[in-house]
């Protein structure tokens, strides 16, 4: 197969940048293309891919502040014709996969899900605190974009889901099928169980309001519980303000030592709603159960009573009946181990390559 890559913008790193990195590895040859590339910021190897970027990529600024220049996404990915490769594989969340292609090329989309901005536009413009005016002035915009976007995706011959929660999406919103392959996650290697279990549970990640870290500070707090959290960002003095004496901020954490903090843990605490959630995983491999609340990629990582609870609604009360009714010695370390080895790098790579011989074989046949 003559294949490409295919990525949103390369400005962060995240998720989305962890697939990459695995789909670059599965595909050493293929060039990337991407609509954004901020080299100084990104790892210094990515410098050894073949990365080709869209004209957009010369605007002033995109790199520091690309969600300001979405409207023109559709207009640059709709320009990129890609139809000299038998196969595109497009790793999405946001407009790539809009490019173009003709009929003797392939195009599977590794869905992270269908646009935030366009298709939870309410959800996300209040998690920015973007002001009301602004959000009613943009709406007819965002009604263009939601055909456009909508347009895109029967153009994809193939969608991959990264969870049952994402598969949905592709459902109720594009009117397509998926079939689901976990992203990848780097827990074989990198995690494993403790001997010994502290008394704190933790909560690891980006300090931003849509994480709902502040269900976790207000129940422990309210409980008098040991609560540590890791992370940084930008809604860390909100959290402190209502944060209680058992509630420690630890801030950035490097990995081995938060390898440490997950296995020691009596229990992860996850109350966000992801499309996936990487550290649910991540505790798991250390051998410790999770918290979660019960919606979003938690309900494929946490199976209930067994690698851990899950509760009703994003509400202190309910996880504080969460974790007045947990009980650690209730789980067996092995047992979440095992489990979160079901989501390694290697079960990934396995999965998706089948998955792209297959679609091949069958696009080949049907021509």
């Amino acid at each position: 197969m003559k294949l490409a890559l295919v990525h949103d913008w390369l400005n962060q790193i995240g998720g989305a940048e962890d697939v990459l990195e695995n789909l670059v590895s599965m595909y050493p040859t293929a060039p990337i293309y991407t609509s954004i590339y901020w080299q100084e910021q990104m790892p210094d190897h990515w410098q050894k891919w073949d990365l080709r970027t869209l004209w957009i990529d010369r605007l002033p600024f995109i790199h520091q502040r690309h969600q300001a220049f979405f409207p023109l996404y559709p207009l640059a990915w709709g320009g990129l014709d890609l139809s000299e490769y038998e196969v595109v594989l497009s790793n999405k969340s946001g407009f790539c996969h809009g490019l173009s292609k003709g009929p003797d090329t392939l195009h599977i989309c590794y869905c992270l899900t269908p646009t935030r901005y366009v298709w939870q536009y309410d959800a996300y413009m209040s998690r920015e605190n973007v002001a009301a005016p602004i959000r009613a002035a943009l709406r007819p915009l965002i009604a263009q974009l939601k055909k456009w976007d909508y347009r895109a995706a029967q153009r994809v011959d193939r969608f991959i889901a990264i969870s049952s929660e994402v598969q949905r999406r592709i459902r109720d919103i594009y009117h397509r099928e998926s079939e689901i392959i976990y992203p990848p996650v780097d827990v074989a290697g990198r995690f494993e169980p403790a001997p010994t279990m502290d008394d704190y549970f933790l909560s690891v990640g980006r300090l931003v309001p849509y994480k709902r870290v502040d269900l976790a500070v207000q129940a422990c707090t309210q409980l008098g519980l040991p609560l540590k959290v890791a992370g940084s960002g930008r809604d860390l003095e909100r959290l402190k303000a209502m944060a209680g004496p058992t509630v420690e901020f630890l801030g950035y954490v490097p990995d081995k030592e938060l390898a440490m903090l997950f296995a020691h843990a009596k229990a992860f605490i996850f109350p966000g709603l992801e499309d996936f959630g990487i550290t649910p995983v991540q505790a798991q491999a250390a051998g410790r159960p999770v918290i979660a609340y019960r919606g979003g990629g938690a309900l494929d990582t946490v199976i209930p009573d067994k690698t851990g609870i899950l509760f009703d609604a994003q509400t202190v009360e309910s996880l504080c009946t969460a974790l007045q009714d947990f009980n650690p010695l209730d789980y067996n370390p092995a047992e979440c181990r095992e489990h979160a080895l079901k989501f390694d790098s290697s079960i990934f790579k396995q999965q998706l390559q089948a998955s792209v011989e297959q679609a091949w074989d069958s696009f080949q046949k049907g021509r």
